[in-house]
């Protein structure tokens, strides 16, 4: 399945979109992707919103019809995230599994808190970094449960098909042996990003504890069936678009309404960028 995008605007404006086409058609980012890109493997399709060493905090839209990727504003103002030493901008390709909904209106039974109403979030951990609207392919390694003001916002673990290390990689513990320090890495980042806007410190379910890919696939799978049951209009949120070119259902557009939708749009190729300046190099202590 071939995924290409038309951007409208430009970046670092309020009016900047980027939509995901098929065939050249544009779709939904958030509801005509597939969960599984193999589902007998279980590999699935991550929409990338903020490539890695970025700080334009993009993000689906879940207001806007085909739900295009736009950068996320505060009183009018763009939204970045700031650099907290020794970070710069995201440590990952950063994005979400399309076709998944973390339900603000259920209680997660482990973190006794609701969702956030998002799609479940994705850090992509693999070298090549990647373009927002990207579609990657990832096997799920594992997961980590930030709770923020007081929901719960699942960040999943997650390398792309075709990294190097992606067939040596297969659960949690894979992570701290071929990437040693990216999970406490992690961990810190997503706890101090907002320190230096004012606000305090994040906190973690489980102890800031990693859970393994077992467990993240679980709550992948509750984010689905909460997703079904938003698109099929069960859950009530009538604030979330669920316009659509693919479902077949009745909240499916035509292809001339999708492409009204996206007027004025410039398809965009992938960018060609030279890989070998943004790969990880993880030094582990016992070698120095």
């Amino acid at each position: 399945m071939s995924f290409t995008t038309r951007t409208v605007g430009q970046p670092d404006t309020l009016d900047y979109r980027v939509f995901i086409e098929k065939n050249g058609k544009p779709i939904s980012a958030f509801h005509d992707i597939p969960l599984f890109a193999d589902e007998a493997n279980k590999i699935y399709n991550m929409v990338v919103e903020i490539p890695r060493w970025t700080n334009a905090k993009m993000e689906i839209s879940k207001e806007d019809s085909l739900n295009p990727i736009k950068q996320d504003t505060k009183k009018g103002k763009l939204r970045y995230v700031r650099n907290a030493f020794p970070h710069h901008g995201y440590i990952w390709n950063y994005g979400a599994l399309p076709q998944t909904w973390e339900d603000p209106g259920q209680t997660n039974a482990d973190t006794k808190c609701v969702g956030d109403n998002d799609p479940i979030d994705v850090c992509e951990i693999g070298e090549a970094v990647g373009y927002t609207g990207q579609v990657k392919q990832v096997k799920v390694l594992g997961v980590m449960a930030l709770i923020d003001e007081g929901e719960t916002d699942w960040k999943v673990l997650a390398i792309d098909v075709n990294d190097p290390l992606a067939s040596k990689m297969n659960d949690v513990e894979d992570i701290e042996r071929y990437m040693p320090g990216l999970i406490h890495a992690t961990n810190e980042w997503f706890r101090i990003y907002k320190i230096p806007d004012g606000k305090p410190e994040n906190q973690f379910a489980f102890g800031g504890e990693a859970k393994n890919r077992a467990y993240a696939t679980e709550v992948v799978k509750e984010t689905a069936d909460a997703w079904a049951g938003l698109i099929s209009g069960k859950s009530g949120n009538s604030k979330i678009a669920i316009a659509n070119a693919l479902l077949s259902n009745a909240s499916s557009i035509s292809e001339a309404a999708a492409d009204e939708v996206a007027a004025g749009g410039v398809k965009r190729a992938a960018p060609v960028t030279d890989q070998s300046l943004h790969k990880w190099f993880f030094i582990s202590g016992s070698k120095i």
